[in-house]
C-alpha cells in the first residue's frame, strides 16, 4: 500500500511536467466544433457551417517546433475533414486531412483528433475543410512564429494582422456544387469576394460590418494575406501604401516592394506596411484576376479599411476612404511580375541530380453525356479536368493512405503516367477533339524515399486555357521557372533559377504556359497534387504520389491513430 502511495505521489508530481514545454516546445490543444451558425451577408440571413461559431474560424498561433492537437467534433449535417494547408506533416500523413486521400471523413456526430508537429516552417499558413465545398466557410489562419527567443529576419512589427480573402455565395455552397455535379455544368460563381468574411462597404447592408484595421502613424505592421477563396485568384492593393513582401507560404523571401499582390487560392503572402501617409481612411481592396477569356467569374470588389488613429477628422469613422488602383481583371503582366519578384532570401542548395523527370499536363476537358441523360456542359457535355489525361476519381469506401498501409487491393493503381500519353501542341488553338475526353480513374505515382523529383506542369488550351494554382500536400518545392507556350527542355532549361528560387507549396501555372518545380521525396505517405480552384478538383484535376518508406523509424510513416474515422 505504501509503495502504491509513493507511486501515486510520484505521478502527481510528474503530471505537470508532462504538460510543460520541453526544450521550449509547446503542445497546443484546441477543440473545433463544426456546426451550423446563422450569419447575415448581402442583406440576407443564412445558416452556414462554421468552426466554433466563428467565420472565419479561429486563428491558431504556434512557434516553429510546437505540436498541435486539435479535436474536431462534427455537429453539422455534412461529412467534414480539416486540412492544415502547407504543413509538411513529416511522417504524420494521417493528420493531413483531404477526404478519402489520408482519411475517411468525420461523419455527422463523429470526431477525430489531428496531431502533428511544425518542423522548420515559419510564417503564414492556414487550415480549411477538405470535403466537398465546405471550405467556402470553414477556414482560418495558422500563424507560425519563430522558435522562442528567435527573431524575425526583419524589424519586429508593431502588430500582426491576418487578412483572409474569400468568396461568398448568396446560397448554400454545397447546394451550388451539388447542382452543378448533377448536370455536369459549371457551378454558379460567387456573389461577392470578401475580406475576413465581409464583402465590404461597396455592398448593400455591409458598411457597419466592414473589416477595419486601426493603425498609428509611423508604425510598421505585418499583414498576413491568405487567399481562402474557392475559385478566384485575387489582386490586392492598399490605397496610398507600398507593401514590402517578406514571406510566402510559410517561407521567408527576399524583401521587395510592390503596390499590388496577386494570390492564387491556397497561397499566402506576408507584407510589411508602414503607416507613412497623411492620417485618413484607406481602402484595402481585392478583385479577381481572371486569365480565361469568356469564362464567367466574380467581378466584384471587396474592401476593408486601414484607419489611422488620429484626432484629425479625416481619420475618423464616417469619412470616405480612398480607393486604390487595382490591375484590370485580365492583367497577366501584373500577375506575372509579382510572382517573379518572389525569391528565397539567399542562395539555396537545389536538390540534384534529378531522379524523377516528370511532365504533367494540367487542364480542362469535356465528357460525352451518357445516353438518356440531359447534361449542362457546352453542347450538352459534362465538364471534366485532368492531369496527363487522367481525371482523378476519389475512392468512396476507404482512404488511399489506408488502402496503401493495409495492402487493400482494387482501390488504386500505381501507374499514373510520368509523361502525357499523347504528345500534341498543348497550348495550340486547334486541338483535336479526340483529346478532349480524359479517362476517369484512380492512379497514383510511386516515388522512392529520398528521390529528387522534378515536375514540368504544362498547361493546356483544351476547351479553355487558364492559370491553375497547383498545390502539393506534404511538401514544399522550389519553383525553378515559369513560362508561356509549350515547355521546351532544349531551350527553357537555361531559364531555370538555380540560385534563389522561391520555396512554395502552391504554384500558379500560367494560362497557356508552364511551371517547373523540384523537391525531395523525404516524407512517406500518400500526398495529393491538385488544382486549388475547387471547381477544377471537383472535375478531377488532381493526382497523388505514393512515397514509400525509407530506412528506419524516422523515414517511416507513423502507425494510424486509434481514432481515425471509420469508413
Amino acid at each position: 500500500m505504501a509503495a502504491a502511495h509513493i507511486l501515486i505521489s510520484f505521478f502527481i508530481i510528474l503530471l505537470p511536467l508532462l504538460c510543460m514545454p520541453i526544450n521550449g516546445r509547446e503542445v497546443h490543444k484546441h477543440d473545433f466544433l463544426v456546426q451550423e451558425t446563422p450569419v447575415k451577408r448581402l442583406c440576407k440571413a443564412h445558416n452556414i457551417i462554421t468552426v466554433n461559431g466563428m467565420f472565419p474560424g479561429p486563428t491558431l498561433e504556434v512557434n516553429d517546433g510546437d505540436t498541435l492537437v486539435v479535436r474536431v467534433v462534427n455537429r453539422a449535417r455534412y461529412n467534414v475533414t480539416i486540412h492544415w494547408h502547407g504543413v509538411r506533416q513529416m511522417r504524420t500523413g494521417w493528420a493531413d486531412g483531404p477526404e478519402f486521400i489520408t482519411q475517411c471523413p468525420i461523419r455527422p456526430g463523429g470526431s477525430y483528433t489531428y496531431r502533428f508537429t511544425i518542423q522548420g516552417q515559419q510564417g503564414t499558413l492556414w487550415w480549411h475543410a477538405h470535403s466537398s465545398w465546405l471550405r467556402a466557410t470553414v477556414y482560418g489562419a495558422l500563424i507560425i512564429h519563430p522558435k522562442k527567443d528567435a527573431p524575425y529576419p526583419f524589424t519586429k512589427p508593431q502588430r500582426e494582422v491576418p487578412i483572409l480573402l474569400g468568396e461568398w455565395w448568396d446560397a448554400n455552397p454545397i447546394d451550388v456544387i451539388n447542382a452543378a455535379t448533377r448536370t455536369g455544368a459549371a457551378p454558379n460563381t460567387s456573389d461577392a469576394l470578401t475580406i475576413n468574411s465581409q464583402p465590404g462597404d461597396l455592398f448593400k447592408c455591409s458598411s457597419k460590418d466592414t473589416t477595419v484595421i486601426p493603425v498609428r502613424a509611423g508604425e510598421t505592421n505585418l499583414f498576413r494575406f491568405i487567399n481562402a477563396a474557392l475559385n478566384t485568384e485575387i489582386f490586392v492593393a492598399i490605397a496610398g501604401h507600398t507593401m514590402t513582401v517578406v514571406g510566402a507560404d510559410a517561407s521567408y523571401t527576399k524583401p521587395f516592394k510592390t503596390t499590388v499582390l496577386m494570390l492564387g487560392p491556397g497561397q499566402t503572402t506576408d507584407v510589411l506596411v508602414t503607416a507613412d501617409q497623411p492620417p485618413a481612411r484607406y481602402y484595402i481592396a481585392g478583385r479577381a484576376f481572371s486569365s480565361a477569356p469568356g469564362v464567367p467569374f466574380d467581378n466584384t470588389t471587396t474592401t476593408a479599411i486601414l484607419q489611422y488613429k488620429s484626432t484629425c477628422c479625416s481619420g475618423q469613422p464616417g469619412s470616405q476612404p480612398i480607393l486604390p488602383t487595382l490591375p484590370a481583371f485580365n492583367d497577366t503582366n501584373s500577375a506575372t511580375t509579382f510572382a517573379n519578384g518572389i525569391k528565397s532570401p539567399s542562395a539555396v542548395k537545389i536538390p540534384s541530380p534529378v531522379d524523377e523527370n516528370l511532365v504533367f499536363t494540367v487542364g480542362l476537358g469535356l465528357l460525352n453525356c451518357p445516353p438518356g441523360r440531359t447534361c449542362g456542359g457546352p453542347n450538352g457535355t459534362i465538364f471534366a479536368a485532368s492531369m496527363n489525361n487522367v481525371s482523378f476519381v476519389l475512392p468512396s469506401t476507404i482512404s488511399l493512405l489506408q488502402a496503401h498501409q493495409m495492402g487493400t487491393s482494387n482501390i488504386f493503381s500505381a501507374d499514373f503516367p510520368a509523361n502525357p500519353p499523347v504528345q500534341f501542341d498543348y497550348t495550340g488553338t486547334n486541338i483535336s477533339r479526340s483529346l478532349w475526353q480524359p479517362v476517369k480513374d484512380t492512379k497514383l505515382y510511386k516515388l522512392k524515399y529520398g528521390s529528387v523529383v522534378q515536375i514540368v506542369l504544362q498547361g493546356t488550351s483544351i476547351f479553355a486555357a487558364e492559370s491553375h494554382p497547383i498545390h502539393l500536400h506534404g511538401y514544399d518545392f522550389y519553383i525553378l521557372a515559369t513560362g508561356s507556350g509549350n515547355f521546351n527542355s532544349g531551350t527553357d532549361t537555361a531559364k531555370f533559377n538555380l540560385v534563389d528560387p522561391p520555396l512554395r507549396n502552391t504554384v500558379n501555372v500560367p494560362a497557356s504556359g508552364w511551371a517547373v518545380i523540384r523537391f525531395v521525396a523525404d516524407n512517406p505517405g500518400v500526398w495529393l497534387l491538385h488544382c486549388h480552384l475547387d471547381v477544377h478538383i471537383t472535375w478531377g484535376l488532381a493526382m497523388a504520389f505514393l512515397v514509400e518508406d525509407g530506412v528506419g523509424e524516422l523515414e517511416t510513416l507513423e502507425a494510424p491513430p486509434l481514432d481515425l474515422p471509420p469508413c
